[in-house]
């Protein structure tokens, strides 16, 4: 399954690169960035009416067998939110030259991007999404919405600057929004470390039972969902399967894709060249071998107070907050079949499998050491064999170590082998753009029109 510390390098740290670099640069564009053009996809405050709902389900029904191979655009190389314009036609025909749309075929291509909503101000997140759908209705592009509300926060230091009087949204109150290394407030986190292909320094992780914090997810899903499926409404009835659908979550845990060291606070001042570097011990499903957290979710969703945190109770807070997400989704209108989650594992048959499985959405999860084969992924398939959902998702999804177009026709044909598998997300597109290999074997199964190799159905 994924690995923090095994993605692929060259997407996730260059987008950190590019803000890294940037400095302060990037700090005002994310602030001060206006909300660009209006485009097509005007803007919508409530969920589609009935007519609409009811179009959008035909919709489904008559494309319901219909497999999907994406391309996800990595933030930053390209595209990137805080830039709305970079989102329209150029980058879209980028991938268009390589895969052309087969709208007649049982395996389709199409794009995905993350819209992590706390990384820029509102309007400019919305300015973003609008040319997003806009230039797929132009380019008859079916798309993947994904909706991050975990991993960057910048542009919301009111939820997470407790610390620093002298920098925005500064209240010490903050500390009941990001997580703890114990059962006191007073051990509120101020920095964490990712590692995706190589570790980098990133704000405190949210405390993801937080009422202030959950409230603002809320927010942003009511902002977010109704434009998405207001736009399919209008669409004709020949479009509407432009909309793959909406996914929320994004590898949804506690302490892998926000870590923090023993003592790190005291590293907030020093330069990164001193952090340590041993990375997360994955096989230790309770504190990856960094220090504990978890404590603030856990006391704020009322599950635990004291003692020491359990494998199963980590796993409960993340997919409660997981399934809160979905059902105030749900409630803007998006149906079943159209709305996905994105969990992980990092040791065999871990429980934290578990969080993406919900009554509203169809439940995904990430593949890397599983992506030759994701029918040998022991925590998927136990999770598979209990979710009555109508899909599932390959939500990030990368064949390593090779690019023969042998080895990658098997693993997408062993991934789609299960007809409820709805799409496999490429992560990302910058990281097999120029292999004629990899365009080969995704054109090889586009043509087919199913799985192939070991991976075909009897």
């Amino acid at each position: 399954m994924s690995h923090a510390i095994g993605k692929a390098a060259a997407p996730h740290l260059m987008e950190y690169e590019c803000l890294r670099m940037g400095g302060l640069a990037v700090q005002l564009l994310i602030l001060l960035v206006s909300a660009g053009p209006v485009c097509r996809a005007e803007e919508a405050a409530s969920p589609p009416d009935a007519k609409g709902l009811r179009s959008l389900n035909a919709s489904a029904a008559a494309n319901s067998t219909t497999q999907y191979i994406l391309f996800n655009r990595a933030p930053g190389q390209g595209m990137y939110q805080a830039i709305p314009d970079s989102l329209g036609r150029k980058q879209f025909e980028e991938v268009l030259a390589r895969f052309p749309n087969r709208g007649n075929s049982h395996i389709q291509t199409g794009i995905s991007y993350i819209f992590s909503c706390f990384r820029t101000p509102p309007d400019t997140t919305v300015a973003a999404l609008k040319v997003f759908l806009a230039t797929a209705e132009e380019t008859n592009t079916p798309v993947l919405v994904q909706i991050d509300t975990e991993h960057w926060w910048e542009a919301r230091p009111d939820l997470w600057n407790w610390w620093d009087p002298g920098k925005p949204g500064f209240d010490p109150a903050n500390r009941e929004n990001v997580e703890w290394t114990s059962w006191s407030p007073d051990s509120a986190i101020k920095i964490a470390w990712r590692n995706w292909g190589q570790q980098f320094r990133i704000l405190p992780p949210p405390n993801l039972a937080s009422p202030r914090y959950t409230a603002a997810c809320r927010e942003e899903i009511r902002r977010l969902v109704p434009i998405v499926m207001n736009w399919q409404a209008r669409l004709p009835q020949n479009k509407k399967q432009l909309l793959i659908g909406i996914k929320l979550g994004h590898e949804t845990s506690i302490g892998v894709n926000a870590f923090h060291y023993p003592a790190g606070n005291d590293l907030l001042d020093k330069p990164a060249s001193e952090d340590p570097v041993r990375g997360l011990d994955t096989s230790d499903v309770l504190s990856r071998g960094v220090a504990q957290i978890g404590y603030a979710a856990l006391k704020s969703s009322g599950i635990r107070v004291a003692g020491v945190p359990t494998e199963s109770e980590l796993r409960d807070v993340a997919q409660r907050y997981l399934q809160m997400l979905c059902l105030e989704a749900a409630d803007a209108g998006v149906p079943r079949d159209h709305l996905f989650t994105h969990g992980a594992g990092w040791k065999n048959d871990e429980l934290v499998y578990d969080v993406p499985v919900n009554p509203y959405a169809c439940p995904g999860w990430s593949f890397y050491s599983h992506a030759a084969d994701p029918r040998k992924d022991t925590g998927v398939q136990r999770n598979l064999k209990k979710s009555d959902a109508p899909y599932w998702a390959a939500a990030e999804w990368l064949l390593q170590g090779t690019l023969k177009t042998d080895d990658w026709r098997t693993a997408l044909s062993n991934t789609l082998s299960d007809p409820r598998c709805r799409y496999v997300c490429i992560f990302n597109w910058e990281s097999i753009r120029a292999s004629d290999t990899v365009r080969e074997a995704v054109t090889d199964l586009v043509d087919a029109g199913m799985p192939l190799g070991e991976g075909k159905q009897p």
